[in-house]
């Protein structure tokens, strides 16, 4: 194996070590070929709640560390998703079935992210509030304590790091449940950088399973702040047990994003905008466009250049050639937007180009005269399809565009003068003008509205100071107060 993962990891848990996990083994598939490609260990809610009492402990030694310390193991970890990102590459095209292109920009954003994390330690932790009665009178910025990250397969280790970096900057300890299908780019591959970057054992817990781990990150006494990225079902069902017992959750959940193509808007760029923003990572994005919005002066010619494009796409085994698309992640998946597409041909749209698949390997799919009660258009397919419906004036895309439980990320192609109009009428936690939908940036506040979650709660440093400490009042006297008493 690579110089970072060994082979110590092979059917285990991460406590700042590795041990058997209580629920036996996860075997690690290749969605490309079937091929097993490790074994890694499943956690049990008893590991999870052991872990977390361990994390609750270490934590307070870790939030009294020196700031200076905590910001060079962020900036170590950073330097060390840089050295090894083809090894991690590697692990990202096989077991998520993501192209090379895709694989490169979830390592560089990786060290980006714990760049942007080493400057959390030493940021500003309070303001100075107005004194009275004599004494100085602070808000100051507390860690939580202990964070459960929960994060999905599509982008593995961006949608893990996000979390898991500023979390522990701020003074936190982390339980990560990263999703089963893809624990070793989700959870394997932290453990060991963090852990090559001289992070305190027992601040990091890696604990792949089931939807039983994941209620018992959330349910664990000793968890404050719960980050769960995912589907919207599975989100609510998180917000429900987080409220239930009292917990902070920040949900990053689905999409149904509109990619609006105003008139006078150059075809070709927008075709090839929306063509990259449906089929990128096989449409296996919560911020892919999965609704095209094509003035009527454009849309027959929008159509026909992006069905085109569909054709043109190769579509294959990402780690033995270069391709477009690789794999659906499994079974269940491919069966849900093969379904979707099914049925929506079924109620009369026209298949424009695609609707086909050998194996998890699903054509990029195009779907005409579509409908706005027909499943590819009101559902999130999470699969490589574009439904295109034409629109006859701004004000017919605006109320399109809003039509939906979603708000999540918004494209507008075209004049700016009119996009900012667009852009100002319809909710969304995420608007690109002469962009498609998909973007992200270590730097940046990132979420939905709506459906789509509960706003902007990772990146950035307000953001993310936001979503990892507590807010104490604090005031401080010369010398002990007199009470009537």
């Amino acid at each position: 194996m690579g110089v970072l993962l060994g082979d110590d990891w092979r059917g285990g848990i991460f406590d700042g070590g590795w041990r058997a996990g209580s629920g036996g083994t996860i075997e690690v598939t290749e969605p490309a070929t079937g091929a097993v490609l490790g074994r890694v260990g499943a956690a049990t809610p008893e590991d999870v709640r052991t872990a977390a009492t361990r994390a609750a402990a270490a934590q307070r030694g870790w939030a009294a560390t020196d700031p200076t310390e905590r910001a060079a193991v962020l900036r170590r970890a950073g330097a060390l998703w840089e050295q090894h990102a083809a090894e991690v590459q590697s692990w990202i095209v096989r077991e998520s079935g993501a192209i090379g292109v895709k694989a490169a920009t979830e390592t560089s954003t990786a060290a980006q992210e714990c760049y942007e994390a080493a400057a959390l330690p030493t940021h500003p932790a309070g303001s100075v509030l107005a004194g009275e009665q004599g004494r100085w009178s602070f808000a100051r910025r507390r860690p939580a304590g202990v964070v459960s990250v929960i994060a999905p397969f599509n982008f593995p280790l961006i949608l893990s790091i996000r979390a898991v970096a500023p979390a522990l900057a701020l003074g936190n300890a982390v339980l990560l449940k990263p999703d089963p299908r893809t624990p070793v780019c989700g959870g394997v591959v932290l453990a060991r950088v963090f852990q090559e970057a001289g992070l305190p054992e027992g601040l990091l817990h890696v604990l792949p399973g089931g939807a039983d781990v994941g209620e018992a990150a959330v349910t664990a006494p000793e968890v404050r702040v719960v980050a769960f990225t995912g589907s919207t079902a599975a989100g609510r069902r998180v917000g429900a047990l987080g409220a239930e017992h009292l917990k902070r959750t920040h949900l990053e959940l689905g999409g149904n994003n509109a990619l609006i193509v105003l008139p006078g808007a150059d075809p070709a760029l927008a075709a090839s905008a929306g063509a990259f923003g449906s089929f990128l990572h096989q449409g296996q994005i919560c911020m892919a466009t999965g609704r095209h919005l094509v003035h009527e002066s454009l849309h027959d010619e929008y159509v026909h250049l992006l069905a085109d494009k569909a054709r043109e796409l190769p579509v294959g085994d990402p780690a033995r050639g270069e391709v477009a698309l690789g794999p659906i992640i499994d079974e269940r998946q491919l069966a849900h937007v093969d379904r979707i597409v099914r049925d929506t041909v079924a109620a009369g749209a026209t298949l424009a180009a695609g609707g086909t698949h050998e194996g998890l390997f699903y054509s990029p799919t195009v779907l005409a005269e579509v409908e706005t009660s027909m499943p590819a258009w009101e559902q999130e397919v999470f699969g490589p399809v574009a439904p295109v419906l034409p629109f006859s004036d701004v004000d017919e895309a605006v109320e399109l565009a809003r039509a939906t439980p979603y708000g999540l990320s918004l494209g507008i192609l075209g004049d700016v003068g009119v996009a900012m109009r667009v852009a100002d009428a319809v909710p969304s936690g995420i608007v690109h003008v002469n962009e498609q939908t998909v973007s992200d940036a270590a730097n940046v506040p990132f979420g939905g509205v709506g459906a789509s979650g509960t706003g902007g709660r990772a990146g950035g440093a307000e953001a993310n100071i936001e979503a990892f400490t507590e807010t104490q009042w604090l005031t401080v006297r010369p010398g002990i107060a007199p009470y009537p008493f």
